[in-house]
């Protein structure tokens, strides 16, 4: 796979990672179309990377609070707090990602399921029209909450589930607030995208796909990624996300359509 390509991917990635229509189902989309009919999981991983570093740069204020406070060890602290609710959510996601990550995995392989995936995400979005106008939101996340949102990251290992849309979505039907749920989706990603890598990053992978290929994808995927989470953070305040799920729809057709 030629840097072109990959920085191409990247940007595919960039933008899929954080608008709620499934990065993992574009990236086979795509690698089908362009006559990848094996997926590059390396690759997919690398470009998984790129958008953790758009997240680091985009919630750098708040993981500095974070850190400061957790460093402080106030126990008052709501950004403490936020911390510990990100820690519990991400046992759920990684016993799944554990247990089934290589059946899951092997869905990267049947386009098909890809595609009914992606509808899927679809209709997951559409749910978050149904709660616009839902009571007081709650300005903390909680056990339950923390827990469900983890289960909800862990079923979108699935390619073809958005990891934003379906967290995101359901933190909104649990009633978090908004901008809570945005910033909770996001930071939960942290964790669960550092996993990935590390059970997937292999030395003679690296070698056989190419540095200079994974580097060009690596930096399309943070820079285009960067772009996408300001876009999508501001479709969430304003209770937007089901605008989405029109798309979710064509991409899914499309997919079955190509596999």
């Amino acid at each position: 796979m030629n840097t072109i390509t990959s920085a191409l991917l990247g940007a595919i990635q960039g933008l899929t990672e954080f608008l709620p229509v499934s990065s993992s189902g574009h990236l086979v989309l795509f690698q089908n179309l362009l006559g990848y009919k094996e997926p590059e999981l390396l690759l997919d991983t690398t470009l998984h990377l790129g958008t953790l570093t758009a997240v680091f740069i985009y919630f750098y204020s708040d993981l500095k609070k974070i850190a400061s406070d957790t460093i402080k060890l106030d126990g008052k602290s709501p950004n403490v707090n936020l911390l510990i609710w990100i820690l519990v959510a991400s046992i759920p996601t990684g016993l799944i990602g554990l247990i089934f990550r290589h059946p899951l995995e092997a869905l990267f392989h049947d386009s098909y399921k890809v595609g009914i995936m992606l509808i899927t995400t679809g209709f997951i979005l559409l749910t978050t029209r149904l709660i616009r106008f839902a009571k007081k939101a709650s300005l903390t996340v909680g056990l339950l909450p923390a827990l469900a949102i983890g289960i909800a990251q862990g079923i979108a290992i699935i390619p073809g589930i958005s990891r934003s849309g379906i967290t995101i979505a359901c933190a909104l039907i649990i009633g978090l607030e908004r901008e809570l749920a945005g910033r909770f989706s996001f930071l939960l990603s942290i964790p669960a995208i550092i996993g990935a890598a590390l059970l997937q990053l292999k030395g003679e992978e690296i070698a056989r796909v190419g540095i200079a290929s994974l580097g060009a994808g690596f930096l399309a995927a943070a820079l285009v990624g960067l772009l996408a989470l300001k876009l999508l953070m501001g479709m969430v305040r304003q209770g937007r996300l089901h605008y989405f799920a029109p798309y979710c729809w064509l991409a899914g057709i499309v997919t079955i359509a190509t596999s």
